[in-house]
């Protein structure tokens, strides 16, 4: 019963999520504000993903976290994961993911209604890494489709595969950034959201084309340097729920951004979630890729 309720509590998060997908400006409007739900995932300390449901509301509230299953990692290993997908099956869930667990990246695929988990080491060196995303994009109509996963270094250089994890780009000047969330993915482009050691607030908009060149836009100047941890989910057509989490006091602060646009964004302070945030890696529980789009910039 505990599995079929956890799964439940999945299902009806990214349900949530995708029924917020409603016509808006560039700003969501309050009613669709309000419809809108951040599918958060994390890790506990004895090594089980947790699924909460973060919906907007005033004030903002939280239902979870509950433990998906029983411990997929080590205990106290897993320091970074990229989003996490969800792909219904005859049998459960099907979850797949990458973890950083020490010093080496793994991709975790893992149905535990049907077979063993499959768990592949990618590689090494991962030990200075900050943060961790994967882009996975498809336009069937235009037979579009990019798979891009990003790394941060500790000295801020940011890291991009193209396809695979063979050789990968990068460009230094990242030093500052203390945490990113992806908040768009398109056929040309993907974009995170990020906030300064400082307090300032980017966009980071990184072109598809080779070589690695990103735009960065200032969106705020100050006030966001409390977070250590920012998840981004869709909310409207073009706009984003954007969950601030403060590691120091465990709390987490939502807020809903209208589609990028510099220091025009428009950023409304939804208020303080209600619920505490102990644990660490937080990440973004993701539909199947090509049912999951973000189109914040």
């Amino acid at each position: 019963m505990k599995r079929r309720s956890t799964f439940a509590c999945l299902a009806g998060t990214l349900a949530l999520t995708a029924a917020a997908f409603v016509p808006t400006a560039h700003a969501a409007p309050q009613s669709a504000t309000e419809a809108c739900a951040v599918g958060l995932g994390s890790v506990d300390a004895a090594g089980a993903q947790t699924s909460s449901g973060v919906t907007a509301g005033t004030p903002p509230t939280m239902k979870g976290p509950t433990a998906v299953d029983e411990p997929v990692f080590p205990p106290g290993q897993v320091r970074l994961s990229s989003v996490w997908e969800i792909e219904p099956n005859v049998a459960g869930f099907d979850r797949s993911g990458y973890v950083v667990q020490g010093d080496a990246l793994y991709r975790y695929f893992y149905n535990r209604s049907f077979g063993d988990d499959i768990v592949k080491r990618i590689g090494g060196g991962w030990s200075n890494f900050t943060a961790l995303e994967v882009s996975h994009f498809e336009d069937t109509k235009r037979k579009i489709f990019h798979w891009m996963a990003y790394g941060l270094r500790s000295d801020g250089t940011l890291f991009r595969w193209n396809g695979g994890w063979g050789r990968a780009q990068s460009v230094p000047g990242f030093s500052s950034v203390k945490s990113m969330a992806l908040i768009s993915k398109t056929a040309t482009y993907d974009t995170f959201l990020a906030n300064t050691r400082g307090g300032a607030l980017y966009t980071i908009r990184i072109p598809v084309t080779s070589p690695l060149k990103p735009i960065v836009t200032r969106v705020r100047t100050s006030t966001w340097q409390g977070f250590e941890a920012l998840v981004a989910s869709k909310c409207g057509n073009y706009g984003t729920l954007l969950l601030g989490i403060d590691k120091d006091t465990n709390s987490g602060y939502l807020y809903a951004v209208g589609h990028a646009n510099g220091a025009a964004t428009v950023i409304n302070a939804l208020g303080k979630v209600d619920g505490t945030f102990p644990n660490a890696p937080y990440y973004r529980w993701g539909a199947v890729f090509y049912l999951d789009p973000l189109n914040g910039d």
